[in-house]
């Protein structure tokens, strides 16, 4: 596991980038999701795009949660509201404590 330093965090989301090959890391409750610096950037664009209230759907809790499909077709995440929104504050949170970071160093 890479030396990483944490650029965020919101409740269950974190997100740190490894010090040596600048990797991005989404820790997320059990989840644990590994992105170039581009592919971060990318993923939030993604992310940001997208409508809690469109992807929402009642789960068996009664709660109702952002499903997230991924390249593998058996393979979704779900988030509730406040996930989600913890979720994109980490990753904004995160990209504007990299560029701090490139700025100072």
């Amino acid at each position: 596991m890479c030396e990483a330093k944490t650029l965020s965090q919101r409740s269950i989301s974190m997100v740190s980038q490894c010090l040596h090959c600048k990797t991005m890391n989404i820790w997320h409750n059990n989840l644990l999701l590994n992105f170039t610096p581009q592919q971060f950037t990318d993923f939030r664009k993604f992310i940001n795009d997208l409508d809690f209230e469109d992807r929402s759907h009642p789960f068996p809790d009664m709660q109702d949660r952002a499903v997230l499909k991924t390249p593998v077709d058996h393979i979704n995440f779900a988030f509730t509201e406040e996930e989600w929104e913890d979720l994109k504050d980490a990753m904004d949170e995160a990209l504007y404590m990299v560029k701090i970071f490139d700025l100072i160093g």
